[in-house]
């Protein structure tokens, strides 16, 4: 019989990590004690796996939430990472794994260090690149595995292989690239698409693209945005083979977030066609990919909502409100300065979508397919910030999306 999907629960704030069955709720694992990296978030691994970044233990944790079901450990393996952990990305085998860092509390980048870690021979090298916050994809496989960083402010696209970064040995050495791509200096979010080796970068131009050859980088003419603002991150569609995004557009005072403009962009890799879908006011954080629907959240003082587009014909298909938040963003505030957010999950083979509710230590179930809620799980933390959320199901191919989320 085929495993209920599993929902993993992280407390960025807390610590800890909840393991939930879905839709029903049970609650199959608990692990105490990791302060999961709030934005490099949780990746797809092959068969099942996911991973993440302890900021506390500095560690990349590769957890198995199928093993945990049925009665073995939740931790697969770990490796020593440099920490704070900005972003995260694998290769196909989801072996080959590069760790960026980035500002943490800090206002300033300051950290140079990039890992590059083999799970299979319990391997990690960090070495020095440049200071930021760069974005990370893998392209590739195994001992072949090319990590592209995308810096900004001057930005690029930097190309590097992982063996040599794995090699490249003690003290953190400063690597040189084999390839540099000039970008706007204004990027943020990253995609992969494994089907075609295209990389993609967000800008405010538009999506940049580039193919690595051997070990050069290629420009492709960037795709448009087509729409009002511009996105800020990146998800690969495998399935669908669709590339998503959210516009911002709006005031540039983050004061007046409730008037921030949002814009579903939908990009067909194979067909070329761009879908735009108006979502309404307000903060837009996050998105997630069930069987049959994209989920967004949106977050505003005159009630928030989570939003199910049919990918089919881009669309709004259904609209559910969600419970307010104590300590919620208000008007005249900014909308993640000390205030309580919302993340949400779902898997490309399920039809659930899970949405917490930040400092409540909630997160809802819903049906995908009629948007209507279901149960209501309650975890052992507040959920601060709205915590982190993944979810997966048996061969559900969200590792082909191979950047964290």
């Amino acid at each position: 019989m085929t495993p209920e999907p599993l929902l993993l629960v992280a407390d960025h704030v807390a610590g800890g990590i909840e393991v939930f069955a879905v839709p029903g709720g049970t609650r199959v694992a608990r692990l105490p004690g990791p302060r999961v990296s709030e934005h490099a978030g949780f990746l797809a691994l092959p068969g099942g796996r996911v991973a993440c970044v302890d900021e506390g233990a500095g560690e990349l944790l590769a957890l198995d939430p199928f093993a945990a079901l049925a009665g073995g450990p939740l931790v697969a393996a770990t490796a020593p990472v440099a920490v704070s952990g900005e972003h995260l990305a694998a290769d196909a085998t989801g072996e080959r794994i590069a760790v960026t860092t980035g500002v943490g509390e800090r206002a300033e980048p300051w950290s140079d260090l990039v890992t590059a870690v083999d799970l299979r021979a319990g391997a990690a090298t960090a070495v020095r690149a440049r200071a930021g916050e760069p974005g990370v994809t893998v392209v590739g496989a195994g001992a072949a595995a090319l990590v592209l960083l995308r810096q900004r402010e001057p930005g690029e696209l930097a190309l590097y292989r992982h063996a040599g970064l794995l090699a490249a040995g003690p003290g953190r050495p400063r690597v040189l690239p084999l390839a540099r791509l000039p970008l706007p200096d204004d990027g943020h979010g990253d995609a992969h698409d494994p089907a075609t080796g295209l990389v993609f970068a967000a800008t405010g131009e538009g999506v940049h693209r580039a193919r690595v050859r051997g070990t050069a980088l290629l420009p492709e003419p960037p795709l448009p945005w087509r729409g009002t603002g511009r996105g800020y991150f990146l998800r690969l569609d495998p399935g669908r083979r669709l590339l998503w995004s959210c516009l911002r557009g709006g005031p540039g005072d983050p004061a007046r977030w409730p008037e921030w403009t949002n814009t579903a962009w939908c990009h067909g890799l194979d067909s070329g066609r761009t879908a735009l879908v108006d979502l309404g006011p307000g903060l837009v954080f996050r998105m997630a990919l069930a069987r049959g629907a994209a989920a967004f959240t949106r977050v505003h003082p005159d009630g928030d909502e989570l939003l199910l587009l049919d990918p089919a014909r881009p669309r709004v298909a259904a609209r559910t409100p969600l419970e307010p938040m104590s300590g919620a963003p208000r008007r005249g505030g900014t909308p993640w300065d000390g205030v309580q957010r919302r993340a949400v999950a779902a898997s490309p083979g399920a039809d659930w979508v899970a949405v917490s509710r930040g400092g409540h230590g909630e997160v809802l179930i819903v049906d995908a397919r009629t948007g209507r809620p279901g149960t209501v799980l309650r975890t052992r933390t507040p959920l601060p910030e709205g915590g982190r959320l993944a979810m997966v199901s048996a061969g559900d191919r969200g590792h082909e999306d191979a950047v964290g989320r």
